[in-house]
């Protein structure tokens, strides 16, 4: 393979497209239920469905952490729920020139993301953010089987932007293990964004070593212009 031949770029959500937040993760469920003792038991479940993501790879959904919680949700509970984090779902500023700078370069552009939320909410935030027509693939780990790092979960992103070969796309993730790791063992090239503060108990046994690192997302679209003019230039030497 050479740079030249890069298809597609498939990009993390949260941490990446979306910037880093921190937040206090009581919070989100005392907005939804407005009550101590359930808005802990909702943490405690959705705790366990992380610590099951970093040590077996399987994936869950929101459905399944107030059932395990004993919490019988409403509408009112979820819209509640995510109005909440509206003002940390915002895409980061560069978002829309990337896309669009990887698609007129004749890049698709896929999502690969771990997360409970359902796909309509995704759609929903990246049609708010102008996103949507950019994005020629989505894979939202509360439909598949399996979370980042297992291969399957990047197998379903390159299925995803119809890419046959992982060494024609690139992951561009703020996680070193989830993302860099997890993407760099099915032969993906991998960009680091290097901004987020992960929860001690989401780090995974390994850190991968990423091939390039973006400082800001708009870093991406000049990283993997350089690759392929790297590889121009080598094939015409």
């Amino acid at each position: 393979m050479t740079s030249a031949d890069i298809a597609a770029v498939i990009f993390d959500w949260g941490g990446t497209i979306t910037p880093w937040h921190d937040i206090d993760p009581l919070e989100q469920w005392l907005a939804a239920v407005n009550d101590d003792d359930i808005a802990a038991r909702l943490h405690e479940a959705v705790s366990a469905v992380w610590l099951r993501s970093r040590d077996e790879h399987r994936s869950a959904t929101l459905e399944e952490v107030f059932v395990t919680a004993g919490v019988a949700h409403t509408d009112e509970m979820l819209a509640a729920f995510y109005a909440w984090w509206e003002p940390h779902t915002i895409a980061d500023p560069d978002a829309a020139a990337v896309f669009s700078g990887l698609r007129d370069r004749g890049i698709k552009v896929g999502v690969l993301s771990n997360t409970i939320w359902s796909r309509a909410e995704h759609e929903r935030i990246f049609e708010r953010d102008g996103l949507a027509r950019l994005i020629d693939g989505a894979v939202y780990t509360s439909e598949i089987e399996w979370t980042k790092p297992h291969p399957e979960a990047f197998s379903a992103a390159l299925a995803a932007v119809a890419v046959d070969d992982p060494r024609r796309a690139v992951f561009v993730g703020d996680r070193p293990f989830d993302d860099i790791y997890g993407a760099s063992t099915v032969g993906m090239r991998t960009i680091l964004v290097p901004h987020s503060d992960i929860p001690v108990d989401q780090v995974g046994h390994t850190e991968g070593e990423p091939d390039a690192i973006a400082h800001r997302l708009s870093d991406v679209l000049t990283i993997v212009s350089g690759w392929r003019h790297t590889a121009s230039v080598a094939r015409h030497a």
